[in-house]
Order: structure tokens, then sequence, then C-alpha cells
């Protein structure tokens, strides 16, 4: 296997405490590199303290799906919201957005105020931006966050790109076919977010190795499939997408609406048990993986610009981080 770098993001940091407690434990046992805020999430404000106070590399996770919004929507109609004035739903925004009925600039509007909201809790820019629910690679939403990212100079995104997740077997037809939907958003959104210089890491993990479906096995294959085609001793950035954390308990968490089936899961303690246990940790030093930091990464990799769409429709090829 080539030799990897590799980022562990925890997703949904700020949704509630008790998703935060899991992150920050996981976090401290070495076992996630990075965060992803949701600055409208119920905890959002204890959460940034959390990251303050144990110097936790904290990007956004950009919300236009779930909850209430932070920016000009909160004060008037909006095509971004439903009539009870919440997020209309992951899949809602998804056939909002295939209808051509989500205002573009009301979009970036909210992208703003997100990531100015980010500033007022951390008080700097977010290390990177990526989107809940994958939200940033749709179309259309992708040029417009790409656009956002390059005007206020956030550079790192995520691709959720997973190699072979449509042979994934184990996975239920329903989350299969939405990981299919995602790669595919994912890789027509390269195009805009090279044009705009955001850079991610060579691979992607996660897809296919979310709640129950999370084991050392998994991830390693998930990886093993990532790399197939490319040269021993070869240094390639990965990341791990990962959702751990206590789960939920009503009617604490959630982003106004309350904590979802989701973040309520036994999953989410299932996927920090094991992401905090050696077995994993054992099977990756084995194949190879050294876990970093998204600012590791870049400053590991001196005077690369920004890669060309030709380059990266070779998949393997590019080298955007």
């Amino acid at each position: 296997m080539a030799r990897v770098r590799l980022v562990v993001t925890a997703d949904d940091f700020g949704y509630c405490p008790r998703r935060d407690e899991g992150i920050v434990e996981a976090f401290l046992a070495g076992a996630v590199t990075s965060v992803s805020l949701l600055v409208n999430g119920a905890a959002a404000e204890s959460a940034a303290e959390l990251a303050r106070r144990h110097r936790i590399p904290t990007g956004l996770h950009a919300n236009l799906s779930e909850g209430r919004p932070v920016g000009p929507a909160r004060h008037g109609a909006s095509s971004l919201l439903g009539p009870e004035g919440f997020f209309l739903g992951k899949m809602g925004f998804r056939e909002a957005v295939a209808a051509g009925e989500v205002v573009l600039p009301q979009v970036r509007g909210e992208l703003e105020a997100q990531l100015s909201r980010f500033r007022e809790l951390l008080g700097r820019d977010p290390t990177h931006v990526d989107g809940h629910q994958h939200v940033h690679v749709l179309p259309g939403v992708c040029q417009v966050f790409a656009e956002a990212l390059q005007a206020c100079g956030v550079r790192f995104t995520r691709l959720p790109m997973e190699r072979g997740v449509g042979g994934c077997a184990w996975l239920e037809a329903p989350a299969r076919a939405f990981a299919c939907a995602v790669e595919q958003d994912a890789r027509a959104a390269m195009g805009p977010f090279a044009r705009h210089g955001l850079r991610w890491t060579d691979v992607f993990v996660g897809l296919s190795t979310c709640g129950r479906h999370m084991s050392a096995h998994h991830v390693s294959g998930a990886l093993a499939r990532a790399l197939e085609g490319i040269p021993t001793g070869r240094a390639v950035t990965a990341e791990l997408m990962a959702h751990p954390g206590y789960p939920s308990v009503p009617p604490a968490g959630g982003s106004g609406e309350g904590p979802d089936a989701f973040s309520c899961s036994w999953e989410r303690l299932h996927e920090l048990r094991v992401l905090t246990a050696p077995v994993l940790w054992a099977q990756l030093a084995q194949d190879g993986v050294q876990l970093c930091t998204l600012h590791e990464l870049d400053s590991k990799r001196p005077g690369e610009g920004t890669p060309s769409e030709a380059t990266l429709e070779t998949f393997l090829e590019p080298s955007p981080l």
C-alpha cells in the first residue's frame, strides 16, 4: 500500500453536548484530528469553547438542510426554508435544488452568514469548510460554495468521492444509492472547486463506514480500494469522515428542531468505540497510515499549485492537498 497521511474528521460538532463530549474524547485519545462545527447547532457556543480549550483544529460544517438558518433567511421568506422557518431537510433540499426552486444568491448569503458566525465563535477563520449531509457538492450549490470560500480565503474542503462505494454490499440499498448520488455530485463539483482554488485530500472514505458499518476491517478495506493502482511507497493524503459521540437524548441537541434519529442512534457510540479502540490503529499502522492534520498536510507539500480540471479527471492522479 502507498504511504498514507490520514485526516480523521468528526462531523456535527456543536449538534449537542453529548455528541461533543464523545468527539472531544476521541480527539484527546488521538483518534480524531479535526472537527467540523455546525454553527447553527444547539451546542455551537459550548463546542467552540471546547475547541479553544483543547486546541482542536476546527472547520465549518456548512448547513443548508437541517434546522434554522443564521443568515438573512431568518427574517423573511426564503427558498431555503419550509413554512415553519426550518431548512428543507436532507432530501427536501436536494429535491428543491433539482427542481430549480433554490435561489442561489440566498445560498451564498447563508454561507457567508455561517462563515461570519464561525469567526464570532472561534475568533479565526475555519481550517476547512465541508457540507452537512454533503450539500456543498450539489449542482449549482457547489459553484456558489466555491465562490464563497475563495472570497473569504478558505482553501480546504471535502470531496466525498469514495472509490468502490457502489459495490459495498453491506450497505442497505437506500444508503448505497445515496452514497452513489453523493459521489456523482462530488465528481461534477471537482471542476468548480478547482477553478476557485479549493483543495482536498487525494482520497476520501467514510460513506461506506458510517455508523454500524464502521469497523477496522471496513476502514482498512475502503482505504485499500481507494489506493488501488497507486505505486507502493507513494505519499498519498486521505480523509476519513466520522460521526462519533454519545447519542443525543431529546430534547437536547439539534439545530432548532431537536436531535434527529441519526444523532440519537447507538451507532454514534459504536463509531466512538471503534475509533478509540487499539485494533483500528494497529491495522492502519500495519498498512502504513499516519494520522495528520490539514495544516500538517499543507506544510509538508510546499510549492504545489492548484490542480487542473483535466488532471483531476484521472481521479487518482491529482494531489490537491
